[in-house]
């Protein structure tokens, strides 16, 4: 996962309440082996019913096909777990999720795939919201991570918070499988210390009159 630190991008305003993971990514043929997560970002929205594409959906008109920032409402990301919706964001090259709240699942699967959710109070999303419309994709916004602010092109600035956590799982570029190797020294002492308490827990071996055939 990449580390996030600082991040200078387009923000695409996508002013909707209860964007679901549905419409985030629509649920894909199983027959698909390796799908195209950036395409089925918001497809059902991006793309008219005879497959052309919608002009007026914000990520398909020009100044917002680069977008690496995501301004959206309340309630982001609800629905399912299904973690292809954070996939197809991060596929898509959206890093930062600015929203007034967040579905709970969907907002763990953007930091287990480097993707920062940032949820704002009414008067600061309003602010951003009124900064976003204006500048149209003109000029970029920047996320730092490190001071938990985001920088308007006018030099207005936001403070957010975040768990420190997930911001340092973000900074440092781990999932929970990275996050766990970091004590790596630590549970190789455990075990070593378990071997020499409780050998007999390393050399259990089931009986075979226990197995049981599933055939």
């Amino acid at each position: 996962m990449q580390p996030f630190t600082t991040l200078s991008g387009i923000a695409a305003p996508l002013l909707r309440d209860d964007v679901n993971t549905d419409q985030i990514c629509p649920v894909l043929p199983l027959r698909i082996l390796d799908p195209d997560y950036a395409a089925q970002l918001f497809l059902r929205w991006r793309r008219n019913a005879d497959g052309s594409e919608n002009a007026d959906f914000v990520l398909n008109q020009p100044q917002f096909r680069q977008s690496r920032i995501l301004v959206a409402g309340r309630n982001f990301g609800s629905g399912s777990a299904r973690e292809s919706a954070a996939w197809a964001i991060s596929a898509f090259g959206i890093r930062c999720i600015v929203a007034r709240s967040f579905g709970e699942l969907f907002r763990g699967n953007c930091i287990r795939n480097g993707i920062l959710p940032v949820a704002l109070s009414t008067g600061q999303s309003d602010a951003l919201e009124e900064s976003v419309l204006k500048t149209n994709g003109a000029e970029p916004f920047t996320v730092d991570l490190a001071a938990c602010r985001i920088i308007c092109p006018d030099g207005v600035a936001f403070t957010f918070e975040i768990d420190p956590a997930d911001r340092a799982a973000l900074l440092e570029g781990l999932d929970e499988i990275g996050l766990t190797l970091k004590y790596a020294a630590d549970i190789a002492a455990w075990e070593k210390h378990c071997r020499k308490q409780q050998p007999w827990l390393q050399t259990m071996t089931r009986n075979p009159a226990d197995r049981v055939d599933i055939s």
